[in-house]
Parts: structure tokens; sequence; C-alpha cells
């Protein structure tokens, strides 16, 4: 099976996502990786932020072992401001490219804006007369987007996935990311990454679980 996990911004899919990944990886699956935005200099950024940046993204494609990595490059906290089908449209050349059977996307009710378009854009790509070799869809859980949402629409997981060996490796992911984490009461941070894990596995019968909301699923 292919697995493509899409991130609005670099660390989306490790939050989100991690300890499935290198699940299914360990179980001989291809994992693959595309992310939407990233740091340029006519976006603002310093060289210096943008080399830090790539180093972060070539590591961390290393530690999962991604059979392809994709970059669109486009402008953080700007996709509300981009036109929609040029995303869909390299979105679909990622699909064709790739041609995964599982789809892992951000929420639609995610509290950042980029991440409701970049939800809105994956599902316009998977029609499933577009891309009928996606056979599941699922949106994952990511820390401080997906519990700051909409509170009419919250997240309610229907699908939840035993990471308890995978945590560590899960957490060494993230600790890539050292720009992204701060300390507590911050909630990118490596101890409320584990406790919502914990959370999960209690939820499931487990000690350790990522979970997911199935948008599609074809059998």
């Amino acid at each position: 099976m292919k697995i493509l996990v899409v991130s609005p911004h670099p660390d989306d899919e490790t939050l989100g996502a991690a300890g499935t990944l290198l699940k299914m990886k360990k179980r001989g699956h291809e994992i693959f990786w595309l992310n939407i935005t990233n740091m340029r200099m006519e976006y603002g950024y310093k060289e210096s932020q943008i080399k830090h940046r790539q180093e972060q993204l070539k590591a961390v494609a290393e530690h999962f072992g991604f059979s392809g990595f994709y970059d669109l490059g486009f402008p953080p906290a700007g996709l509300s401001s981009v036109d929609e089908g040029e995303i869909i449209c390299e979105i679909r050349k990622v699909f064709e490219d790739v041609k995964p059977e599982w789809l892992i996307i951000p929420g639609s009710y995610d509290a950042h804006s980029d991440h409701h378009v970049v939800y809105n854009c994956c599902m316009a790509a998977a029609k499933t007369f577009r891309a009928p070799y996606i056979k599941r869809v699922t949106t994952m859980e990511i820390i401080s987007e997906t519990e700051y949402g909409f509170q009419t629409e919250k997240f309610y997981p229907n699908l939840f996935i035993d990471i308890t060996d995978e945590i560590d490796s899960k957490l060494k992911a993230m600790s890539i990311y050292d720009t992204e984490l701060e300390k507590i009461p911050f909630p990118r941070n490596l101890d409320n990454i584990r406790a919502l894990a914990l959370f999960r596995g209690g939820q499931c019968a487990c000690k350790y679980a990522e979970a997911f909301c199935i948008v599609k699923q074809i059998e």
C-alpha cells in the first residue's frame, strides 16, 4: 500500500501521523510526504532561516525513510490569497505521480486557515472519478491546531492506530523541529505530544495511539 501524508506546514505530518507512518513503514508499506508551504526569501524569510528549515526537512525525511518527498513551496499563512485552482493542480500532479491508496490530510476545522485550504484542495483533487486509486481518506489530529478549531465542529475520531512501539521515534522526529517546540504551556512540546498519545491510547486499550477521522473509505 502507498500512503501519502499532506502537511500544510513542515511538522504537521509529524504531529499528526508520525507514529502511524513509522508503523506502516515497518509493515512494508510505502510512505510519501507532500508539504504545501515553505520558507522563501520572497516571503520575507532570512537566508539563515531557509537554510535551517531545509536541514530540518532533510533530517525528517531521512528519519521516516519516505519513498518520496514533494515540497510545493507556497507561502506559509498565505494560502487563502493563492488561487485554489493552482494549488489543486499542483496537488493533483503529486497524486498522479504517487497514486496513493491512503491519503492523510489536515482537518477542515483546524484553527489555521492554511489547514482549511489544504483540506478543501486535497478533497477536490481526490474525487473518486479523478483519483480512483485513493481508497481511504483520513484527517489527522494536529496538536495546537485541531483542538483550537471551530467549537461547533469538534474532532470526533473513528480510527485509532496503536503507536506504542513508535512513540519514542515520533518524539525524536519532532525534536528535529527545534524551532517549532517551546516549553509548557505552549502546546507544541514533547510532553504534550506524549500526553495526547497516552489519552488516545486509553480510548482504544493500548498505551499510546494516534487518532484519525475517516472521511472516505472504499473496500
